[in-house]
């Protein structure tokens, strides 16, 4: 079955930078309509931070315009996010997300990675 397997996450001070990494592993998946990134911080909500489409468009949380960037590679059904800039407001736990669609018969699913944590020291 698919499993998102996540990478990158740690502790950086303001300012740092981190890339984060989302494969998603599976005998077989037929197509990829979305993967993105969402995060949770302690006592919030999970927000949505980035999300990119088979079609390349790309949606941003306005707080991480311009300091974060989302990446796909296809081969590796893999989605990265760069994120510089680090502030400590972007403490959370990471979680990837991909919504896809693992055979002809089948319709699009969504998935979840187990999270990683970023944590941006002041």
């Amino acid at each position: 079955q698919v499993q998102l397997v996540e990478s990158g996450g740690g502790l950086v001070q303001t300012g740092g930078s981190l890339r984060l990494s989302c494969a998603a592993s599976s005998g077989r998946i037929l197509s990829i309509n979305a993967m993105g990134w969402y995060r949770q911080a302690e006592g919030k909500q999970r927000e949505l931070v980035a999300r990119i489409t088979s079609g390349g468009s790309t949606n941003y949380a306005d707080s991480v315009k311009g300091r974060f960037t989302i990446s796909r590679d296809d081969a590796k059904n893999t989605v990265y996010l760069q994120m510089n800039s680090l502030k400590p407001e972007d403490t959370a736990v990471y979680y990837c997300n991909a919504d896809l669609r693992i055979a002809l018969w089948s319709s699009n699913n969504v998935y979840w990675g187990q999270g990683t944590q970023v944590t941006v020291s002041s």
